[in-house]
């Protein structure tokens, strides 16, 4: 066997890279067709024809430059010794876009193979893509793949073994004439700028060899610093102000871009006969005026299945469980078990987790359904169509994505900050982010909009999704006309062909986040249950028959007064509150195990009996959405911003507003109501 292959994965958001390191290593990382879900580098090993490879999965980018946390951590990672190999993995049904990284790479000197993935879509298209002239311009091995029909894996990992200690070959064919005079003297290079340009280069390279002479490639340091790349100027510490009077970055890729519209012209056939499926699709899904309606015209849909579907299922799950408790419970009343430790396992656990795992089913429908709209390129346009917005609200047109992150689970939102260029930005968006709703309060939803609004039930609920966003922008706006010294940057995003998604990639995606919901059931779910069990049945004398005389009980009373002008001021919707901090989910097994009932009739009941009106319901759905995150997004906000006081502020800013809301949710509604 021989020694282990170091291979890097790098290309641009939405080239299929994760996908592709799938294939090989069988990891189970999220792929989704926006930009920002990969934002550290993940590792992966396998063998191959004797070789060991260690793959290494890194951010998606679109060039070396230093202005992002992810361009920076994918830069630094390949200038390492430790990587032999760079894959770069391009779109091959979009190498206009993909190809300027592939330049900035080759320039970097390290051994690159170029990896073309999607090349069934480039066929389907009626497009063709000369194999052979494309090598020979660039210098580096080719090969077409692709990772969605796993062809051409073999093929790419033989290259990447063959060409371990290659270097880029030369010479190349440019789009330079013979009177260029001091560039053709530079026809080594793959990419050969104008003369200018390349006499300051060979200026820099001069000085960087007296500076440090152990540089490797000066060739690459010389191009970053005539781009004023700050982390290359910062490496050297020196003025270069006399070579460099300006910023040459428009000229270099202006020039690149010259370059690979020469490539294109050689090696690209039929470009014209690409699908116009994509560009008729567009003129209504990222039109100025429909965009943002159609958007939430799909999000509806959604839900409607969520919940029509879903409901249907949930239904034979209930029974189910009524059918299993009551055979837990009489088998343990016929071996005569204490009736504190029966209550405990059938109302306690049974009830609480069983409670939880009763809206699998519309979990499972919610995440089957948004992993087809990301894996077909629907939710790169939502980005799209938001950023204008995101602009005017004082947000960066990026911020959008980890909000966007948002509707799935808080934690990889705030992760997904990181792709923010300035701090600024990324603490403001970590503010809001939490405001949009996550699926662990969905249940939620679920629960009180069957309860209290029937045949509105999906109303209801999908407008928890619209007053969250809304909140968020409210939000963001007032942080914007306190802040004056935030800066925005537009969005720049890849807009991916629209595909038919991948069963294996959707298959994926939504076991992930099943397996995430059962985990949590299992684990914080479970032992939350156990512990509203105990504080609803242990008292200062004891064990207590009537759970009003619990801990629980005198605890959550003194919140009463406080939360009446909400609405709910019931201790038993309080204590359900407070359990909320865990996980939101417990706020749904907290109700099961209070009531002593899994039955959404019979809770119904039990909740108007105690003065619990629609209108509360509503309030207390918009609290559970607006008000502290669950612990675990709590841990991350402060682990992201590396600062207590923002955390501490988050936190309190959050609770404020929820409880702004419910009571103006509540108070109006008796307002309007008294009107009518």
């Amino acid at each position: 066997m021989s020694d282990v292959i170091n291979v890097a994965f790098v290309g641009n958001p939405n080239c299929g890279k994760t996908t592709l390191f799938n294939d090989y290593t069988g990891a189970r990382l999220k792929v989704a067709n926006y930009p920002g879900v990969t934002v550290e580098k993940k590792t992966g090993a396998f063998s191959f024809h004797q070789n060991e490879f260690k793959l290494i999965d890194l951010p998606g980018i679109y060039s070396l430059t230093s202005y992002t946390i992810e361009e920076r951590l994918t830069r630094r990672y390949i200038l390492e010794d430790e990587v032999d190999v760079i894959v770069d993995v391009a779109d091959a049904s979009s190498l206009e876009r993909n190809l300027f990284l592939t330049l900035s790479l080759i320039e970097l000197g390290k051994s690159v193979v170029l990896a073309l993935n999607m090349m069934d879509i480039v066929t389907e298209r009626g497009m063709e893509i000369d194999t052979h002239r494309l090598p020979e311009m660039l210098g580096i091995p080719v090969i077409g793949v692709s990772a969605r029909k796993k062809t051409g894996l073999d093929v790419l990992m033989h290259a990447v073994a063959h060409h371990r200690h290659a270097r880029i070959e030369t010479p190349q064919h440019h789009h330079h004439t013979d009177d260029c005079g001091h560039a053709m003297r530079h026809m080594e290079n793959v990419v050969v700028y104008s003369d200018d340009i390349e006499q300051k280069i060979d200026m820099l390279i001069e000085r960087i060899h007296k500076l440090r002479p152990e540089t490797i490639n000066p060739r690459y340091s010389a191009i970053m610093i005539l781009s004023n790349d700050e982390e290359t100027l910062s490496e050297f510490d020196c003025d270069f102000s006399d070579i460099v009077p300006r910023s040459y970055e428009a000229d270099i890729i202006n020039q690149k871009y010259d370059f690979i519209e020469e490539v294109l012209s050689e090696c690209l056939m039929r470009r014209a006969e690409k699908s116009r499926s994509t560009d008729k699709a567009d003129a209504i899904l990222l039109h100025r005026i429909w965009g943002l309606p159609m958007f939430l015209l799909i999000m509806a849909g959604v839900f409607f299945l969520t919940f029509t579907l879903g409901d249907a299922l949930k239904e034979l799950f209930l029974y189910a469980l009524e059918h299993f408790s009551d055979i837990v419970s009489g088998a343990m009343s016929e071996i005569n078990v204490s009736p504190h430790i029966e209550s405990l396992v059938v109302d306690g656990i049974i009830g609480g987790v069983g409670a939880i795992l009763s809206f699998l089913p519309n979990i499972f429908i919610l995440f089957l359904s948004l992993a087809f709209l990301e894996d077909s390129g629907y939710m790169s346009r939502v980005a799209y169509v938001m950023d204008s917005i995101m602009l005017k609200i004082g947000l960066s047109g990026r911020a959008f994505i980890p909000m966007l992150l948002g509707f799935g689970c808080s934690v990889p939102a705030i992760m997904a900050t990181r792709t923010l260029e300035h701090r600024r930005d990324r603490l403001k968006t970590m503010f809001v982010t939490p405001f949009m709703s996550c699926s662990a309060r969905l249940p939620i939803y679920v629960l009180f909009s069957q309860m209290f609004f029937k045949e509105f039930a999906i109303l209801a609920a999908f407008s928890m999704y619209v007053l969250g966003a809304v909140t968020a922008i409210i939000t963001a706006k007032l942080i914007c006309w306190f802040d004056k010294k935030g800066e925005t940057n537009s969005l720049l995003i890849e807009l991916p062909e629209y595909k038919m998604p991948n069963p294996h990639t959707i298959a994926i995606y939504v076991w992930e986040k099943i397996r995430d919901y059962l985990t949590k059931a299992g684990t914080t779910i479970f032992v939350a249950s156990i512990v509203v069990w105990l504080v609803l049945n242990i008292g200062p004398s004891g064990f207590v028959e009537n759970i009003s005389e619990s801990f629980g009980a005198l605890a959550a009373s003194a919140l009463v007064p406080v939360f009446s002008l909400a609405g709910l001021g019931q201790w038993q919707i309080c204590l359900a509150i407070i359990s909320g901090l865990a996980a939101k989910e417990v706020v749904v097994s907290s109700m099961s195990v209070l009531f002593c009932t899994t039955d959404t009739v019979s809770l119904a009941l039990q909740l108007v009996a105690i003065g619990f009106t629609p209108l509360s319901a509503y309030a207390m759905m918009a609290f559970c959405l607006l008000y502290i995150p669950c612990v675990a997004t709590i841990a991350t906000i402060y682990r992201e911003s590396a600062s207590l006081r923002f955390t501490a502020a988050t936190v309190l800013a959050q609770l404020l507003v929820a409880y702004t809301a419910a009571v103006l949710i509540f108070q109006g509604g008796n307002i309007i109501l008294a009107m009518l």
